[in-house]
């Protein structure tokens, strides 16, 4: 029998992004930015200072400045943790 490594818990690793930046594509295809202030069991995510993006002919371009949004975690088809893009500030 072979051991095999237990696999990192994606909520746990999602927790060490709080107070930091973070991308998040949903379902609808929307990405957003902004400062992850908590996430909860179902992976809801609420940012702080979020911006809607999109990449338009290979360059990123803010669509909207939102504050703080909640983004159910239904809704969400990746993260990525420690995001910067050029458009910040």
């Amino acid at each position: 029998m072979s051991s095999q490594a237990k696999g990192e818990n994606p909520l746990k690793i999602l927790r060490t992004g709080i107070a930091k930046n973070i991308l998040v594509k949903v379902k609808s295809g929307s990405a957003y930015v902004g400062r992850l202030v908590m996430v909860d069991s179902t992976m809801n995510v609420v940012l702080s200072d979020c911006r809607e993006i999109t990449w338009n002919s290979g360059n990123l371009e803010v669509v909207a400045d939102y504050g703080t949004v909640l983004i159910r975690g239904s809704q969400i088809v990746y993260v990525a943790i420690n995001y910067e893009f050029e458009g910040q500030p």
